[in-house]
């Protein structure tokens, strides 16, 4: 059967019938007075998403345009960070920051494993000298299903002072409870895909009064991703560049669906999903790679041992048109990754965990008792 495509990845994530009818209306002049309303609108209700009064700037960008943007327009050439490396997308942010000539040192951990706060703290009280002027970590580890202890690492940071917190939340924000005020966290960068329900094409950037004040002297090339310029026209209820208009309208629609949910709520919605994700999994007698203790609620990664990782996907998607994500890097064929984030009910869980049931069973796999899957998962919302 046609079009009955369930997305169970860690982004794109499922959209609401009413964002998908917002995306088909009318274009209308991104300089127009009718498009302000929605752009003011929509600046408002992030920064309550984000639990902030910081600029919340809205790019034309993925996620990773995000954090490049949160990194090179507080830097300068030869500046000194830490990045958290312990899955793909830390990798990627030390990337970054090797290809704008900073001096990048990794604070590493085995993927599948946490941070450890503590190399953060050790690094930090030794820089005596404040050398040290970002630091840069991966709040949900996409790649990995890890969350690593972001408010612990915070701390260590405002202990030393002068360094800035530059943070990738692309799967957590919108999925886990992430107070930019609160934290005092400086940079936060977010992709549209993810929690916010709508499609890929829009970075969010959080910017703190301090990273401002970093931003009149960083020294790094930026233009299209220069956030001065964004933060300008924001005052206007505009922007710099031609925006993805329909997606803007868009987002006004699931950021109100959001409001409505209530911040509290949608947390424990995705806490619920990952508890019965998890529950599920290990009914079925499959290996988490994520522990319990730093598990995301956006994404549970899995490491069949008896079953082969990429079987198990293909038969999701063949026979029951379930879409899984596989593995990246080193890791591909070795992990499976089920995304419960974003537009994600209770029942899509359910039927993600039947489906992975008797795709195992298909495989031949017979170390749980058919139904334990469904039946973990169920208790786990019977708790509600």
């Amino acid at each position: 059967m046609n079009d009955k495509l369930m997305l169970m990845i860690p982004g794109p994530t499922p959209v609401p019938e009413q964002a998908l009818l917002a995306l088909a209306k009318h274009p209308i002049g991104h300089r127009s007075s009718e498009f302000a309303p929605i752009m003011a609108e929509c600046t408002e209700n992030l920064k309550w998403l984000h639990q902030t009064q910081n600029d919340v700037l809205m790019l034309t960008a993925s996620g990773t345009g995000a954090m490049e943007a949160g990194i090179i327009n507080f830097l300068s050439p030869a500046d000194r960070i830490l990045v958290g490396c312990n899955g793909k997308f830390g990798d990627r942010w030390a990337e970054v920051g090797e290809a704008y000539g900073l001096h990048v040192e990794k604070v590493t951990a085995e993927w599948g494993k946490p941070l450890d706060p503590e190399q953060f703290r050790e690094k930090l009280e030794s820089d005596k000298e404040k050398q040290i002027k970002a630091v840069v970590v991966t709040h949900s580890e996409t790649s990995t299903g890890v969350l690593n202890d972001l408010e612990t690492i915070n701390r260590h940071v405002k202990a030393h002072g002068e360094a800035l917190i530059i943070v990738d939340t692309v799967t957590s924000m919108g999925a886990v409870n992430v107070p930019v005020d609160e934290w005092g966290l400086d940079v936060v960068g977010s992709g549209s895909q993810k929690g916010y329900m709508i499609p890929p094409g829009l970075g969010f950037v959080s910017v703190s009064a301090k990273a401002w004040e970093a931003y009149k002297t960083a020294k790094l090339p930026r233009y299209y991703l220069d956030l001065g310029k964004y933060r300008k026209d924001a005052a206007k209820n505009s922007t710099p560049f031609t925006p993805p208009v329909n997606l803007i309208i868009a987002l006004q629609t699931t950021l109100r669906m959001m409001k409505a949910e209530g911040l509290e709520n949608i947390f424990a919605r995705h806490t619920r999903q990952m508890n019965a994700t998890r529950a599920a999994v290990k009914a079925l007698s499959l290996p988490l790679f994520a522990p319990d203790s730093a598990a995301s609620p956006a994404i549970t990664a899995v490491a069949p041992v008896q079953v082969d990782a990429e079987k198990i996907r293909s038969i999701l998607k063949k026979k029951f048109d379930i879409a899984m994500a596989g593995g990246q890097d080193h890791l591909k064929g070795k992990i499976f990754r089920i995304g419960h984030l974003g537009f994600v009910s209770d029942r899509d869980i359910l039927s993600a965990i039947a489906s992975l049931e008797a795709a195992l069973i298909e495989l031949g796999y017979d170390a749980f008792t058919p139904g334990a899957g469904v039946a973990a998962a169920a208790s786990v919302f019977a708790q509600r």
